[in-house]
């Protein structure tokens, strides 16, 4: 996952702003300790970094599809599944010296490819059995989901770092993976609806006021 794989500045930055704490700012300061040996050995077998990426994205589409045609626990644990593969592509490419602009990029448009295969095919399942309020509440995670993501990346085009909010992507992930793996999904895509905006928002706020201290500062 994207925000994972942020080095020693942004954990630095992470306990700076208490106010801002999120999972994945919690997972980041221990997630490379447990993933190192992992990485390690698929470093000495040759294996690229993008192949698990896109193995991830492959397992996220595929978990997709099986939700759509009703199999929604199996369709939680594929996603699942797909999880480690987003999380130690990161952490293979530190330990085998393998970043890159590209690769952090490919990162991020498969993490969001991915999300949205999941959606996709909760959105088929809901039409499909003529769930208009379930229909309604995955729109609007699609919705919260992609505005989490642009707000950062616009905000980072304008030389604003914007990493804060309470729903980033690994607070989805989880969510979205339990509400699959109980079957619950109303439940969870509420959760997700109204936190995914929220944190929008968040952003959109954290990223005015960094835009006063920055005109004030002249």
């Amino acid at each position: 996952m994207d925000e994972l794989k942020n080095g020693g500045e942004d954990k630095a930055s992470s306990r700076i702003t208490p106010e801002y704490w999120t999972l994945t700012g919690w997972v980041r300061s221990w997630a490379d300790g447990i993933l190192a040996p992992f990485s390690r050995v698929l470093a000495r077998m040759g294996v690229q970094p993008n192949v698990l990426s896109l193995i991830g994205l492959f397992a996220a589409s595929a978990a997709g599809a099986v939700v759509a045609a009703g199999y929604i626990f199996q369709g939680g644990l594929l996603f699942l599944l797909s999880g480690p593969f987003d999380a130690l592509d990161g952490a293979l490419a530190r330990t085998a010296g393998l970043e890159s602009r590209f690769g952090a990029f490919l990162d991020s448009f498969i993490d969001r490819y991915s999300e949205a295969a999941v959606l996709f095919g909760i959105l088929c399942w809901a039409t499909f059995h003529d769930d208009h309020i379930l229909v309604l509440v995955t729109f609007l995670t699609m919705t919260g989901s992609f505005m989490v993501s642009y707000t950062r990346a616009r905000a980072e085009g304008l030389k604003i770092t914007c990493k804060v909010g309470l729903f980033t992507r690994l607070e989805r992930f989880v969510v979205l993976t339990l509400a699959l793996i109980t079957q619950q999904l109303l439940v969870g895509l509420i959760i997700l609806a109204f936190l995914t905006n929220f944190t929008a928002l968040q952003r959109m706020f954290h990223v005015y006021r960094q835009s006063l201290i920055s005109s004030s500062s002249r």
